[in-house]
């Protein structure tokens, strides 16, 4: 028991470590790039470990899949290391790798779940955002309770159904919170393509508004 409790601390000091660190993420990647030094590889995964697996659990609305998808991404960031350039950004770039995994997750799965709608992050863009709340809103009374859960699963259903490329930009702008910018970069797309894709999608959401709403 006393070994568990010492590893557990152990652990736990690995992560305090990671988080106070004044070395980027950019600087860890290059040093394990150079020593390989397995210390410094996990000091990135705490890094994000929590923000990137609940991205990837948004994303494809598994947590078994959400965890392979997770140990995958790292596995590539391992072998790819070699061919990150020093000038980038290490999140965009972890990103795009780890957006990359889920899509032919969700390719290979064709029975998963939809992602839960939960309230999204401050972000500078909250157009999907916004519309998705105002489709989930309803006016609760003893009457409406079977009308709100279907419209609730018409919004999943519609949300399930978009394009590849606009679901990975929702899920990167609404659910994750980035700018339109990093977005962009996550997935190698100009900037006013993603916007395209959040307007796309805020027509397709607005469709379903429409069809829906009662006066």
């Amino acid at each position: 028991m006393q070994a568990t409790i010492n590893d557990l601390d152990y652990n736990h000091a690995r992560q305090l470590k990671a988080i106070e660190s004044a070395v980027t993420d950019e600087e860890l990647l290059l040093e394990y790039r150079r020593t390989g030094d397995r210390e410094v590889f996990a000091q990135l995964v705490y890094r994000y470990e929590r923000e990137l697996y609940n991205y990837l659990r948004r994303y494809l609305g598994n947590a078994e899949m959400a965890e392979d998808v997770f140990q995958g991404t790292f596995m590539q960031v391992h072998l790819k290391c070699d061919q990150f350039q020093p000038d980038r950004r290490f999140r965009p770039w972890l990103y795009s790798i780890a957006t990359n995994q889920a899509i032919d997750a969700r390719r290979r799965n064709k029975r998963h779940t939809m992602l839960s709608l939960d309230t999204p992050r401050d972000q500078e863009h909250e157009e999907v955002g916004d519309l998705v709340n105002m489709l989930e809103s309803s006016e609760q009374g003893p009457s409406n309770g079977c009308l709100d859960a279907e419209r609730r699963e018409i919004i999943r259903k519609t949300l399930e159904q978009l394009p590849e490329s606009m679901f990975a930009v929702v899920n990167l702008v609404y659910y994750q919170g980035m700018k339109y910018r990093e977005a962009a970069e996550v997935l190698d797309i100009p900037v006013g393509t993603v916007k395209s894709r959040v307007h796309a999608a805020i027509a397709r959401l607005g469709e379903v508004w429409d069809t829906l709403h009662v006066d």
